[in-house]
C-alpha cells in the first residue's frame, strides 16, 4: 500500500478551464463577503494554466459581466471586438456562396462578442483566483477518485516518476490525496474522471448518449493586407461530404493574426475519413487561401467537442461533488460556443457549495444545483438549441439548417418538435468494405501539412519511459477487429499521428502507439468502434503546451 501525502480542503476543483475558475473565483468572492474562509485549490494537468486550453473562440462575455463586471478595468484579454460576420457555403473546391443574415440561425450573429485567446484568458482568470487566495497546482493531473462507502471525498493526483513497466524510479513520487468536502469536475470534454463519475451513478439514465465533434485550429501570422481585424468567417458544406456535417471557422485577432480551423461531427460513417487530412484541404479553397497565402502557421492543435446540447445533459451532482461545464456538456452548438455556458456552471456550482456550507446540516449531495440550474440563463439558452444538432443530423446541413432558421429567428427554439439523436457516435462506422476508399492529395507544406509538423507545432511532450496512457483493454482487437472490419480508423481519426498499423518481423499488421504524440484531443476515446481504448491521465504536465491557444 502506498503512503501518500494528504492535504483537506474545503472545496477541490479539477481544471484550470474557464468553469473550474469561474467556480473557484466565485467561491472566493461569496467567502470573503461572508467573511468565511474557504480553503479552495485547483489542481490543472497542463504545465501551466492554459497550455491544455484549445477554443476557436469568439467569445460572450455574458458571464464574464457577472463574474468580474469590471473586467476591462482588470486588463482581461478581451479586446478584439466582432466588426463583421461572413457566412458561407462550400459546394466545390472552388465554390461557395454567400449566405445573407437573415437566411441564417440568429445564434451565428457574433455582435458585441470578442475574438479571443481562451488560454490567455483563462491565464487572467487563474490570476483574479490567486488574488483572492485560492491554491492553483498547475502541472499535477487528478489521476484517480477517492470513493468511501459511494461518496466523492476528493481525488488522487498521479504518481510521478513510474517507469513504462509500471516499476517506480528513482525520481518516484507518489501522488497525493486532496480530500474535500466537495469536489468539482472541471475537466472539459470526455473529461476521464467525469467518464467514471457518470457510470458510477447513472447519471446519464435520463440523457441521450453524448455527441461529439472534433475542432481543428490553426493560428497563422499573415501580411497585414489580408488582415481584417475583427472579422469573423463561418462556413458549412466542402471538404465535408452530404453525410458529414460539420463547420469551418476563421477569425481574425489582433496583431496581424488569423484563427482558423474546423470541426467534424464525430458520427461520420466512412472509416477512411481522415478529419486532419479534411482540415487541410480545407485550406486550399479561395475563401480562406486568399487570407493565408504567403502568410505563416505559427500554432495547432485538435480536441474534442461535446456537442450533444440540452438532450444529452447529464445529471450534474452526486454525492461529494458536481459535474460542470463540458465535462458535462453544456456547449452550445448552435451558438458554436461554450466558454459562457461553462463559465456561468462554474458559478452557479459555487452558489450551491457556499450555501450548503453555510447551513447548520451542510448536504452531501447537492441536489438544490439542478434548481439552480434550471432557474438559469443557460438552461434557456440550451433548452432553445435543443433541436439544433440532431435537426442537422436528421434533415441535412440545408433542410436542417433551414429548419433551425424558422426555428431560432421566428420562434426562439420554441417550435414544438422534439429531435434526439439516439445512438453513440462509435456505433456509425460503416465496414471498410462498403466504404469509400479517400484520396487525400498530398500537403503542400505552404498551405496544408502532414500531422507530425503540425504536432510540434503544439509543442506537446511526455515522459518518455511512462506507462501508456492510452490503455487496450483489449490488444487483439485492434488488428483482428478494427483492422479487419474497419480497415484500423484509428491511423485517420488521430490528429496526432498516435496510432499506426505496421509489420512485424513476420511481415504480419502490428499495432503501434506513439503516445509522446497525443495532443489529448480524446477522439480515440470517443470515436474507436470496438470501445477499446481509454484515455487516461499521463504524468503530471505531459501532453501539449498551448501559448496562446
Amino acid at each position: 500500500m502506498v503512503e501518500r501525502e494528504t492535504m483537506e480542503f474545503d472545496v477541490v476543483i479539477v481544471g484550470a478551464g474557464p468553469a473550474g475558475l469561474s467556480c473557484a473565483i466565485r467561491l472566493a468572492q461569496q467567502a470573503q463577503e461572508k467573511q468565511q474562509e474557504l480553503m479552495i485549490c485547483v489542481v490543472e494537468k497542463g504545465s501551466e494554466v492554459g497550455a491544455h486550453i484549445l477554443s476557436g473562440a469568439v467569445f460572450e462575455t455574458k458571464a464574464l459581466d457577472e463574474l468580474l463586471p469590471n473586467w476591462k478595468e482588470l486588463d482581461a484579454p478581451v479586446t478584439t471586438e466582432v466588426t463583421h460576420d461572413d457566412i458561407y457555403l462550400f459546394q466545390t473546391e472552388e465554390k461557395s456562396i454567400s449566405i445573407p443574415h437573415i437566411a441564417v440561425p440568429k445564434t451565428f450573429k457574433n455582435h458585441g462578442n470578442y475574438i479571443v485567446s481562451m488560454g490567455n484568458v483563462c491565464r487572467w482568470l487563474a490570476e483574479q483566483a490567486e488574488n483572492l487566495g485560492v491554491e492553483i497546482f498547475p502541472g499535477f493531473s487528478a489521476h484517480s477518485l477517492i470513493l468511501e462507502n459511494d461518496e466523492i471525498k476528493g481525488i488522487i493526483t498521479g504518481d510521478m516518476g513510474v517507469a513504462n513497466d509500471g516499476q517506480p524510479k528513482d525520481s518516484y513520487m507518489p501522488g497525493m490525496e486532496l480530500r474535500a468536502k466537495y469536489t468539482v469536475f472541471a475537466e472539459g470534454c470526455r473529461g476521464h474522471l467525469g467518464k467514471q463519475l457518470i457510470k458510477k451513478f447513472n447519471l446519464d439514465q435520463d440523457a441521450t448518449p453524448q455527441h461529439y465533434g472534433l475542432g481543428f485550429k490553426e493560428i497563422w501570422q499573415v501580411p497585414p493586407e489580408q488582415h481584417k481585424e475583427g472579422t469573423v468567417v463561418h462556413g458549412t458544406g466542402w471538404p465535408l461530404d452530404k453525410e458529414t456535417s460539420g463547420g469551418s471557422f476563421m477569425y481574425h485577432a489582433e496583431n496581424n493574426q488569423v484563427v482558423i480551423g474546423l470541426i467534424v461531427d464525430l458520427n461520420y460513417t466512412n472509416p477512411y475519413l481522415s478529419p486532419f487530412d479534411e482540415f487541410q484541404r480545407m485550406k486550399h479553397h479561395p475563401v480562406f487561401k486568399a487570407t493565408l497565402e504567403g502568410a505563416e502557421r505559427i500554432s495547432y492543435g485538435a480536441r474534442a467537442i461535446a456537442k450533444g446540447g440540452f438532450h444529452s445533459l447529464p445529471k450534474m451532482h452526486f454525492p461529494g461533488g458536481l459535474l460542470i461545464g463540458c465535462d458535462a456538456g453544456t456547449l452550445n452548438f448552435a451558438k458554436i460556443k461554450g466558454n459562457h455556458t461553462a463559465m456561468k456552471s462554474g458559478m452557479l456550482a459555487a452558489d450551491s457549495i457556499v450555501n450548503s456550507l453555510a447551513s447548520d446540516s451542510p448536504s452531501t449531495d447537492l441536489t438544490d444545483f439542478t434548481h439552480r440550474f434550471k432557474s438559469s440563463w443557460v438552461y434557456d439558452e440550451l433548452y432553445q438549441s435543443r433541436n439544433f444538432g440532431p435537426v442537422i443530423h436528421k434533415f441535412g446541413k440545408i433542410l436542417g439548417g433551414a429548419y433551425n432558421t424558422v426555428d431560432q429567428n421566428l420562434f426562439n427554439g420554441a417550435l414544438p418538435f422534439t429531435f434526439k439523436d439516439n445512438y453513440h457516435d462509435h456505433a456509425v462506422l460503416q465496414p471498410a468494405s462498403s466504404s469509400l476508399i479517400i484520396d487525400y492529395p498530398k500537403p503542400d507544406g505552404k498551405l496544408s501539412f502532414d500531422k507530425l509538423s503540425s504536432v510540434f507545432l503544439s509543442n506537446t511532450n511526455h515522459e518518455e519511459s511512462q506507462p501508456c496512457h492510452l490503455q487496450l483493454a483489449d490488444t487483439s482487437i485492434p488488428i483482428d477487429v478494427n483492422l479487419a472490419k474497419f480497415a484500423e480508423p484509428a491511423q485517420r481519426y488521430c490528429p496526432a499521428g498516435v496510432y499506426e498499423v505496421t509489420k512485424d518481423d513476420n511481415q504480419q499488421p502490428k499495432f503501434v502507439i506513439n503516445a509522446q504524440n497525443c495532443v489529448h484531443c480524446k477522439t480515440c476515446d470517443i470515436k474507436d468502434p470496438s470501445q477499446n481504448i481509454t484515455w487516461v491521465t499521463p504524468e503530471g504536465a505531459g501532453g501539449p503546451n498551448y501559448p496562446n491557444m
